[in-house]
């Protein structure tokens, strides 16, 4: 029995799970992130670390998505991990009024709420994104990618508009209540979404499948045995660790270099997002329209992406040096559309080559992409900030330092880019249709 590829209707009822998924997390690693620091004067190295652990515990994403590739049932998964994220978030709020008198059982409580948060959006978004994989036809992969991470990026911000609205006047009850709700609707949200997405049709043929067998070491050795995914791990990685080094100096930048103020520098932030979600429509119409059918002409789009990456943050580098006088909201706009565009094309590509794989590893392909992912994310904005902290000591210059970093990014996804052309000039194994395309 052939399962029928997910319709635009299922397409957009995964993608409420993505917003759900955003949703929650924002309140754990924005909102808690202001309340630690701000409410309670906690150190800022707590949420800061609290933040890494969680995707630290993401390392889990390869288990997740085994166990969701030995059943061939995602929907138990991603229930499962949007369960545990929605506690995690809860727990973590929690534990906020005993940190605040530097109770032991307060930072024990946050350690377990954090590794709960990591560990429902390793379970939930890798099955998400595996079920995907294997059920959206391939001309609809650009268009699903951009659909699922815009809808993603709505959620965030419907949470952070909902929060923002009704926290005021702050109490810790109330915080409590409000965060509380917001996680027990995204949560319901997800759980009707997925309702009827895969049918009985197919646990009863996956049941039969010989990977429902299959040992999780056996697994990971069998998907890292093909060098096409080793290297798409490779540039996952470093594509990635590229994307997410600005997030912590860009605004810092800002202020000490052009003199912005918080108010301006939090403005020229939402010129990127909007830039982040320009580059992701794009790929998602033209990617479709224009070569978005296979991994080949993703990496069209992947290429371009980084290149253009490569230029905004070279220019940003030239930007340090320049000063005040330099079009800083149009090189952060081009910035954000260039990231989008490699963003969107990236998941469309890893969803591209895990369903056409034909191995039945989907998930777990998903999950160490995914694994690879949550690292550099995870170093990225860390390898960012002590960057600039280190160059500032090095040269006594401000403007030196942020020029070094943006330079060091810019070569970084111009290594990116290289890793996603040579990924496609070597032969795929027997059976994996999409990868010979590639090499073809």
């Amino acid at each position: 029995m052939v399962t029928a590829p997910l319709g635009w209707g299922g397409i957009v009822r995964l993608g409420l799970v993505q917003s759900a998924i955003g949703a929650m997390v924002m309140l754990a690693t924005s909102l808690l992130n202001r309340v630690m620091v701000v409410e309670y004067a906690l150190p800022a190295a707590l949420p800061a670390g609290l933040v890494a652990f969680h995707y630290a515990v993401q390392l889990s994403r390869p288990l997740w998505g085994h166990g969701s590739d030995r059943g061939h049932r995602r929907t138990p998964w991603i229930v499962g991990g949007m369960a545990v994220l929605a506690l995690g978030v809860v727990l973590a709020v929690d534990s906020l009024a005993l940190l605040a008198i530097g109770s032991v059982a307060g930072y024990a409580m946050a350690i377990l709420a954090f590794a709960m948060i990591g560990g429902g959006v390793g379970a939930a978004g890798t099955s998400l994104l595996a079920l995907l994989a294997t059920r959206v036809a391939p001309d609809r992969r650009p268009a699903a990618a951009a659909i699922t991470w815009i809808m993603m990026v709505a959620g965030i911000i419907a949470s952070a508009g909902v929060a923002g609205a009704l926290l005021d006047p702050y109490s810790l009850p109330r915080l409590a209540m409000i965060v509380s709700a917001i996680a027990l609707v995204a949560f319901l949200v997800a759980l009707l979404a997925v309702q009827g997405i895969e049918s009985s049709g197919d646990r009863m043929q996956s049941a039969a499948a010989p990977i429902a067998r299959e040992r999780f070491g056996d697994a990971i050795a069998a998907m890292l045995a093909d060098r096409d995914a080793r290297r798409f791990t490779a540039f996952v990685f470093a594509s990635m660790l590229a994307y997410s080094m600005q997030d912590m100096i860009l605004e810092p930048f800002a202020g000490l270099v052009f003199a912005y103020s918080p108010g301006e520098s939090t403005s020229l932030a939402g010129i990127q997002h909007m830039g982040v979600l320009a580059g992701m429509i794009a790929v998602g119409v033209g990617g479709s329209a224009f070569g978005g059918r296979s991994a080949i002409g993703l990496r069209r789009w992947i290429v371009g992406g980084c290149v253009g990456s490569a230029v905004a943050l070279a220019g940003l580098a030239m930007a340090a040096q320049a000063g005040p006088g330099w079009p800083l909201a149009l090189n952060v706009a081009l910035l954000g559309f260039a990231n989008g565009v490699f963003a969107v094309a990236a998941i469309g590509t890893m969803m591209a080559l895990a369903g056409a794989a034909g191995d039945g590893r989907a998930g777990m392909r998903m999950g160490v992409w995914g694994a690879s992912q949550a690292i550099a994310f995870g170093l990225g904005g860390l390898i960012g900030a002590v960057g600039v902290d280190w160059g500032r000591a090095v040269t006594g210059d401000d403007s030196a330092a942020f020029a070094l970093v943006f330079g060091g990014e810019a070569a970084l996804f111009v290594f990116a880019a290289a890793l996603a052309i040579g990924a496609a000039t070597r032969r795929a194994p027997m059976g994996h249709l999409e990868l010979a395309e590639l090499a073809r």
